[in-house]
């Protein structure tokens, strides 16, 4: 079960108007920072992610379900649940809490490595059109002030120059 302090992170992002992907993210980085500190373990980053996501879905973030023939049935459906039941605002058991506890401290802490994490992104872009990479790439700039804008580019032109030697 997530802690107070993310909890409260994420209604702060809701209260500013925030996509519930940026609430969910609280969650996201929280799992991330459990991990790191050893508190469990993930298989990979990308379970990391599922963990962090499930949580919001069950602390009522309004994170929608993944769309039929995204991902497995399997999956689907659990999604659904979770996210029927964080809209219930039903608790979640402390039995099945500590089961699944359990069974993650026994995962190792590397999923959560920054070269885990980059790796992870790294496919999720590749996965994705270059349209969609460079809307949200536009979004994101849009959202930046200039001065944010301008760091951004100069390191852009930076990454570019080392890249072409």
């Amino acid at each position: 079960m997530p802690d107070k302090k993310t909890i409260e992170k994420a209604k702060k992002d809701k209260a500013q108007g925030k996509s519930a992907s940026t609430q969910a993210g609280e969650f996201v980085k929280a799992e991330m920072d459990k991990i790191r500190q050893g508190e469990h373990g993930a298989r990979s980053a990308r379970q990391a992610v599922a963990i962090g996501l499930s949580e919001a879905r069950r602390a009522g973030v309004d994170l929608k379900p993944q769309a039929k023939g995204t991902t497995s049935e399997k999956n689907r459906k659990s999604q659904e649940r979770e996210y029927e039941k964080g809209q219930r605002h039903e608790p979640v058991s402390p039995t099945r809490s500590r089961a699944r506890v359990k069974a993650l401290k026994k995962e190792s802490t590397e999923a959560a490595s920054p070269a885990a994490i980059s790796r992870q992104a790294h496919t999720a872009a590749m996965n994705r059109t270059a349209g969609s990479r460079s809307a949200s790439a536009k979004k994101a700039a849009q959202t930046k002030g200039p001065a944010e804008r301008s760091a951004a580019a100069k390191k852009a032109a930076k990454t570019r120059a080392q890249r072409s030697k």
